[in-house]
This record gives C-alpha cells, sequence and structure tokens, in this order.
C-alpha cells in the first residue's frame, strides 16, 4: 500500500511538471505572436503613411500640371459645351387657291399683305407643295454661378437671325431676364411653333401681333409670390416694335399724293416704347385636374408706316392697348393620357390719327379708333402613349373702326377651324395631319373660304430643355 501510494505521487509530480512546461512554451509563442502583430502594424503604417504621402505628391503634382496648362491653354472647351439642339420643320400642303392668292389675302382692318414684297400672313406652310418652313439652332449654358445664357436662332432657306438672345439670373429674389426674348404676354405668345399642338398659330394672334407673335428686345422682371399655390407676377419693358400693334420709327408723309406739296414730318417714338404687366397662377382643383390662367396687359406708342402702298397709301401715329386673358384645364386619365381644353381672349384698342388721300389725292388726317378682339378655343386628347387629336375654333368676334366717329362697319365674326392628329414616335420627333378651313381672309375685297391640308414633320436632336406645361 505503502509503494502504491507513493508511485502515485510521482506519476503526479511528473504530469504536473509536463504540464508547466507546455504553459510556458505557448506564453512563449504569444509573445512571439504579439511581437510579430506589432511588427506587421508598424509595416502596416508606414505603408499607409508612404501611400499617403505618394497621394500628395500626385495631387500637387497634378495641381502644378493643371496650372501649367491654364498658362498655355487658358480655356478648355471641355468644360464649358453648351446644350445644343436642332430643331427642322417640314410640311406638305394643298389647298383650294393659288399661292399668288394666298400671299395676297387680308384680315379686313387688321392685317393686309404685301405680295410684290412676296410676303402672306404668315411664313409656315405659306406654299402648296413642300414647305421647309424653318430650322431653330438653340444654343443654351450657365454662364457663372450668377447668370445663364441662351440663344435661339431662326435658320431659313435664304435667312440666318437671333430669334431670341438673352441672359437669366439665379441669385436674385425675383426673376431677371435681359435681352431679345418672346414676351410673357398670354398663354401661347412664349411658346415657339415646334411645341404648338396644331401646326399653325391661333387667328387672333396672327391679326394682332403678326406672324412673330410679341417678339422684343428689353428686360423682364418676374415674382413668384410665396402663396400655397403657384402665382407669378411679372413686368416688361420693351424696345416696342411689333409692327402690328406698335412700331417706333416715325415716318414723313406729304400734302399731296404726287409729292408736290409740304412734307409732314411724325417723329419717332421714345424707347422702349412699350410695357407689359401679367400675372399667371395655377392649382390643382382635384388629384387629376389642374387650372391655369393668366391676365396680361400691354400699352406702347404706335407707327405703322403703309406709305409705299402703291394702290392704298397710309400711316398711322398713336397709342395701342392690348388686354388678354388665358384659361388652361388639363384632366389626366393615367400616366400618358389626358383631355386638355386652352383658351385665350385678347382685346385691342388703338386709338390715334390716320395719315392717307382723298379723292382729290389730298392728304387727310383724321381721328381713327379701333376696337377689335378675338379668341382661340382648343381641346387636345391624348389617346395613347404616342397619338393625340384635337379641335381648335378661332374667331376674330369684334372689328369696329371709328373714323372721327364714324363707324366703318368692317366684316367681323371672321372664324377658323382646326382639326388634326399626331403621332410621335418619341419625345424628339413628331408627324401631325391637320385640315383647316378659314373663313377669315378677304381677296379683293370678297370673302374667301379656304381649305387646306398640312402634313407636318417636326424632328429636333440635341440637348433642349423642357417646355413649360
Amino acid at each position: 500500500m505503502k509503494k502504491l501510494l507513493i508511485t502515485t505521487l510521482l506519476s503526479t509530480s511528473v504530469a504536473f511538471a509536463s504540464e508547466t512546461e507546455d504553459i510556458k512554451e505557448l506564453k512563449k509563442q504569444l509573445e512571439l505572436q504579439k511581437e510579430l502583430i506589432q511588427q506587421l502594424q508598424q509595416r502596416l503604417q508606414q505603408l499607409e503613411e508612404k501611400q499617403e504621402k505618394s497621394a500628395k505628391i500626385e495631387k500637387e503634382a497634378e495641381r502644378r500640371i493643371s496650372e501649367i496648362d491654364k498658362l498655355s491653354n487658358p480655356f478648355s472647351q471641355a468644360k464649358f459645351v453648351p446644350d445644343i439642339s436642332f430643331i427642322a420643320d417640314f410640311s406638305y400642303v394643298n389647298r383650294n387657291i393659288r399661292d399668288e392668292t394666298y400671299k395676297a389675302l387680308e384680315i379686313p382692318a387688321f392685317v393686309h399683305s404685301h405680295p410684290e414684297d412676296n410676303e402672306g400672313l404668315t411664313d409656315l406652310n405659306k406654299d402648296r407643295g413642300f414647305n421647309l418652313n424653318y430650322g431653330e439652332l438653340y444654343v443654351a449654358s450657365p454662364v457663372d454661378p450668377y447668370f445663364d445664357l441662351v440663344g435661339i436662332f431662326h435658320l431659313s432657306e435664304d435667312s440666318f437671325e437671333i430669334e431670341e438672345a438673352y441672359i437669366n439670373t439665379k441669385t436674385l429674389p425675383f426673376g431677371l431676364k435681359i435681352g431679345k426674348f418672346k414676351s410673357s404676354f398670354g398663354r401661347l405668345n412664349q411658346q415657339h411653333p415646334h411645341s404648338w399642338d396644331f401646326a399653325d398659330q391661333p387667328l387672333v394672334y396672327n391679326a394682332i401681333f403678326g406672324a412673330d407673335n410679341l417678339l422684343e428686345k428689353g428686360v423682364q422682371l418676374n415674382w413668384v409670390a410665396p402663396t400655397p399655390f403657384y402665382l407669378q407676377i411679372g413686368t416688361e419693358l420693351l424696345q416696342g416694335e411689333n409692327e402690328l400693334s406698335f412700331g417706333t420709327k416715325g415716318f414723313s408723309v406729304n400734302t399731296k399724293k404726287d409729292g408736290s406739296g409740304d412734307n409732314i414730318n411724325v417723329p419717332d417714338t421714345q424707347k422702349p416704347n412699350l410695357y407689359t404687366l401679367f400675372a399667371k397662377t395655377s392649382f390643382d382643383i382635384t388629384d387629376n385636374l389642374t387650372t391655369l390662367f393668366g391676365l396680361s396687359y400691354a400699352e406702347g406708342k404706335t407707327r405703322i408706316d403703309h406709305l409705299e402702298d402703291a394702290d392704298n397709301p397710309h400711316a398711322f401715329a398713336g397709342r395701342t392697348k392690348i388686354y388678354g386673358t388665358d384659361l388652361t384645364l388639363r384632366y389626366n386619365i393615367d400616366s400618358y393620357r389626358y383631355i386638355s381644353w386652352q383658351s385665350e381672349y385678347i382685346y385691342r384698342n388703338m386709338d390715334g390719327t390716320r395719315y392717307g388721300y382723298n379723292d382729290n389725292d389730298n392728304l387727310v388726317m383724321p381721328h381713327l379708333e379701333k376696337k377689335q378682339s378675338g379668341l382661340y378655343s382648343q381641346i387636345v386628347y391624348r389617346f395613347n402613349q404616342r397619338w393625340r387629336t384635337g379641335f381648335r375654333y378661332d374667331l376674330l368676334n369684334k372689328n369696329d373702326v371709328y373714323i372721327n366717329g364714324i363707324n366703318q362697319n368692317q366684316p367681323d365674326n371672321l372664324y377658323k377651324y382646326a382639326f388634326m392628329i399626331d403621332y410621335s414616335p418619341t419625345e424628339f420627333s413628331k408627324i401631325r395631319l391637320q385640315f383647316n378651313q378659314d373663313r377669315s381672309k378677304f381677296f379683293e375685297g370678297s370673302r374667301k373660304t379656304i381649305n387646306e391640308v398640312i402634313l407636318q414633320f417636326n424632328m429636333a436632336i440635341g440637348a433642349h430643355g423642357a417646355h413649360p406645361f
């Protein structure tokens, strides 16, 4: 028994001594591992510091290269490429009157054409057969953090002109536009033809403002009120060169039609000659129904010089006031389909002196006043993602002309109908078929019924800003 106990104690002591050695060995290995980890951490830190120094050196080198490049080439085109687009409009036209008759048409007391200048009442779709109506080159870009610059150039087969060129501000509490631009008078005036819902402009715009609408040089201020709905109020100070309603250039008229009398000089107007006021609002009636409403006013002096007219030389000097109101309702059926109703009413009052000749070829200068108005009303139904159809009714409902207080009984209730259907394969192309019946035009004193069919192709390439709703 005693031997067994001694043997057991010896075995336990040997085992304990062996485990102690194992623990020491493990601790030694752990210390070695700690030293290795510290060495790896130091190596990693050295590599990161070296990498950071390399990045700083590379960044500094790039900065110096950039500075050298600026000195050798101060303008880098890649940084200043503007948005550029080109829009072309073509059409095929068939109508029931000849081109020379169409260009000689008149709207009594509103517009008379000058066929000797090969100009009619409009510059769109003016020839039977094929027409290249226009090309539009659009260029726009930020100038700096404070201004944007927009240039819109109108191209025809024989001309290249600046249609619009203006700057917009970014940092002021109100909008500021300076340059040549389409006035914000009314709803349709500031739209370009490629964004119209029909292939031609409404009759009232053509009769009161002409083919280019109210396009002027000047300045515009507008302010968006902090209301729970959209409300914009604005004013414009413009040169006032519109040929149908305003004009700035004076004229000289002789007291005898044959030029043997004395000259009477009518001076130029003081420029700028025209100012406008406008207010526009928009709000949702329901989740699907949106309305836009606007009021507009324009006033300026008028100079109209048609003394070179071989058949009826005449001129006018006075003052013109124009009032406008517009209303648009749009009901969105779903993400693609909608029904839109749009209408505008414009009233013009011209008051001044008419210069013309009586039957004895003597100059007469009676007081002339025109009270004229018209409207258009259109409905457009987009029944498919790519297809739309629409109808527009144009009317010149008031044409009161007074000479020395006596009504001249000019024709009124001049109207026009337009039906269209268009297909847009993409947002960059549009094909439109339109039928017009026009009962507003006269030829040699006789009212004409003009039926015409227009097949229009409108294509756009490049980056072009979205059109307003």
